[in-house]
């Protein structure tokens, strides 16, 4: 993996505020770097799947008890895109960066009516980057997505049973014009780096650093098919404070209104302990790296995947970073002209 040598420009945030916190992040323990098994590769061409996925479907994550479903179709048109099959005169919302409408809590595309939207769309829309399937339909029966026990396994599952079929063209590769960074108000940052010519790998070294049981956590990883299912297990994790608010007050504000968290889909943590157990307690000696893994995979590859010109290659460097600087720093990359195409 690449060693993390500078910053890059920086294209929001203060620099010296960044500049701390990359000599902390640099001082962070690494808890676990993900071997890569030999073939364990991405298509080089355009891929859609073979046939439609059997639906797919769990309580709503902002009802609880109505149930909400997804299915998964095969697509030619480039991209993924999000049909929403209670609204019939609605077109689909593409899959990309200009579509955000909020990244406060969770990740909300929309396109068109303001009832047009799906919320907390990163744990499906990961699937793009992580899979390595570049165009789909995803069918939706209301703006309030399913949450599943497993986190996204079950996505991942339906999609493999499926299967991938290959298409034509080759698929398209792309990487920043030179590193970069941005930086939030949290001493959080990311860094990007382009991939080296003729390397067309995705590496991520990704921290957290919790002021709860939660603590810190960090994993290097080459982000591949495998490695992704491993990380598709790991729940979003949640004080027990905001477990109480959800459940109270909570139920007034449309943004906190997680009707459907429980001790199964929801890790759940307070200062010193965990109220349920903990997954991925089998990567690091005595500590649980359900966060990290959580964060990167499911959280921070979303945002790659809101890049609507082709797969991003590169390598990524995130500390304590969430939703907002994620999804602002791919909105700034096409601002500003930073995505150039990348060469198999």
């Amino acid at each position: 993996m690449k060693t993390f040598l500078t910053l890059g420009k920086f294209l929001a945030g203060d620099e010296a505020v960044a500049a701390q916190s990359a000599e902390r992040f640099a001082a962070q323990p690494v808890d676990f770097v993900w071997p890569v098994a030999e073939g364990d590769v991405y298509s080089k061409r355009l891929t859609t799947l073979a046939k439609p996925t059997q639906p797919v479907s769990g309580p709503g994550t902002f009802t609880g008890k109505a149930t909400r479903t997804l299915t998964f179709l095969p697509c030619e048109k480039p991209g993924w895109w999000i049909r929403r099959t209670d609204l019939k005169e609605q077109l689909p919302i593409e899959v990309s960066a200009k579509n955000i409408w909020t990244t406060q809590r969770n990740i909300v595309l929309r396109s068109g009516s303001p009832h047009n939207y799906l919320r907390m769309v990163e744990h499906i829309v990961a699937l793009k980057r992580g899979m390595g399937i570049d165009n789909i339909i995803v069918e939706t029966d209301s703006g309030d997505p399913p949450l599943f026990d497993r986190s996204s396994m079950d996505l991942v599952e339906a999609l493999n049973e499926a299967g991938v079929e290959e298409l034509p063209a080759p698929a398209p590769l792309v990487t920043v014009r030179e590193p970069v960074t941005i930086a939030g108000v949290r001493g959080d940052f990311i860094t990007l780096a382009p991939a080296p010519r003729g390397e067309t790998k995705l590496t991520m070294d990704v921290a957290v650093d919790f002021d709860s049981v939660l603590g810190q956590q960090r994993i290097q990883f080459e982000v591949t098919p495998k490695s992704f299912g491993h990380g598709a297990f790991a729940r979003t994790n949640a004080t027990r404070a905001q477990m109480f608010y959800t459940k109270t007050v909570g139920k007034i504000f449309a943004d906190t209104r997680n009707l459907g968290y429980t001790r199964e889909n929801i890790l759940i943590h307070g200062r010193k302990s965990y109220v349920n157990p903990p997954r991925f307690t089998e990567d690091a000696p005595g500590k649980s790296l359900e966060a990290v893994w959580h964060r990167a995979t499911l959280d921070l590859l979303a945002a790659l995947s809101l890049i609507d010109t082709g797969r991003f290659v590169g390598s990524v460097w995130s500390y304590r970073a969430g939703h907002t600087l994620d999804c602002r720093l791919v909105t700034l990359l096409q601002l500003h002209g930073l995505l150039i195409p990348h060469v198999w």
